[in-house]
Parts: C-alpha cells; sequence; structure tokens
C-alpha cells in the first residue's frame, strides 16, 4: 500500500490557504508550484498545486502527493482515484464569510461577482457540503477530521493539537500554533 496522502480541502475562501501554512510549519511537506503568487487576499501565499485542478483527468501526480500535504477544493475529493489512503483535513467556516471572501475576491481581481444572490449561494454551499460529508463518511480509505476557521483563529493551539493527532503526532504544534494572524480575518460575520 502507498504511503498516506493528506489533503486540506474546504471551499474557497474558507481557510485552507492558512492550514496548509500550518501543517507545513509543524513539518509536513506542501505539494505546491509556487504559481499562484502571495497577493493582498493571501499575502502568505496560497499554497496550491496546479496539477490539481485536472485530478479528473490525470492522476500521474499523485504517487508525488504521498506523505505530502496537498490542497484541493472540496468538489475534487470525489475524483480521488482508490488505492490510496487519504487524510483529509476539511476546512469550514461560517458560509456567508466565505462569501463575503470571494465577493471581495473577485472585486479586487476586476472580476464580476456571483450571479445567484448570496442567500440562495449560501443555501447551494450547504447542501453541496452536506453531500460531500456524506460521501466522505462512506469512504473506507478516507480519514477526515472537520477544523473550523473561527477554532484556527480563536484556539490556534488546540487546533495544532488536534491536527497533530489526527497526523500521526510527528508535527511541531509550536510551530504550527503560531501560524495564525489575527489581522489576516477581515470578513467577519
Amino acid at each position: 500500500m502507498s504511503k498516506p496522502v493528506t489533503i486540506v480541502a474546504g471551499l474557497p475562501r474558507s481557510g485552507t490557504s492558512v492550514m496548509m501554512q500550518m501543517l507545513h510549519a509543524g513539518g509536513l511537506e506542501a505539494l505546491s508550484d509556487q504559481i499562484r503568487e502571495p497577493d493582498i487576499d493571501n499575502p502568505r501565499g496560497y499554497y496550491e498545486f496546479e496539477a490539481v485542478k485536472s485530478l479528473k483527468e490525470d492522476t500521474s501526480w499523485l504517487p508525488e502527493a504521498e506523505d505530502k500535504v496537498v490542497k484541493m477544493v472540496y468538489r475534487l475529493l470525489y475524483d480521488l482515484p482508490q488505492g490510496y489512503e487519504y487524510r483529509v483535513v476539511f476546512t469550514l467556516r461560517t458560509l456567508a464569510e466565505v462569501i463575503a471572501s470571494q465577493e471581495k475576491m473577485l472585486q479586487r481581481l476586476g472580476s464580476g461577482g456571483a450571479e445567484i444572490p448570496p442567500e440562495k449561494l449560501e443555501a447551494i454551499y450547504g447542501r453541496q457540503l452536506d453531500a460531500v460529508k456524506q460521501w466522505l463518511a462512506e469512504q473506507p480509505n478516507f480519514k477526515v477530521l472537520y477544523v473550523q476557521y473561527n477554532d484556527v483563529l480563536s484556539a490556534p493551539h488546540d487546533v495544532a493539537e488536534r491536527l497533530n493527532d489526527f497526523l500521526g503526532g510527528s508535527l511541531n504544534v509550536e510551530a504550527m500554533a503560531q501560524v495564525p494572524d489575527q489581522s489576516l480575518y477581515r470578513n467577519r460575520r
């Protein structure tokens, strides 16, 4: 059997980047290509790996992800092939905050916001998250730890301890707990 692949997943703007930063600081190697550079929306970087976006068509990069952490949008979890053990750290954030953060980022990028009203988008995201949680619970090769973004900011040491326990106990908890930055929590609801 291959070594486990650790995945940070969640909605866009739900805290996946800070979770990647924490795990990397704790000693887990991040699979990232640095193509998407830090910007005002994510001044410490996105920790993305471009090949993840083509997961449905190309899984050739997965062996490279063994014993590392890689970030992906939650909808891509469905496309992960059998034959691997996956440890998913799933970030959750108040949906109103996710939507507000997405809208601000799109405005800064000069893109139009969502055509869907925020309350309808919140209901859609809620249904999609319920569905993926149910699906994950049914997958024998997936272990999942759900982490609330607000807990990352308000109790980073507790979250770091939970992450360390979930991922085998060899991470640097103190280094992970130092990563979250309250000043970057800009879209509160």
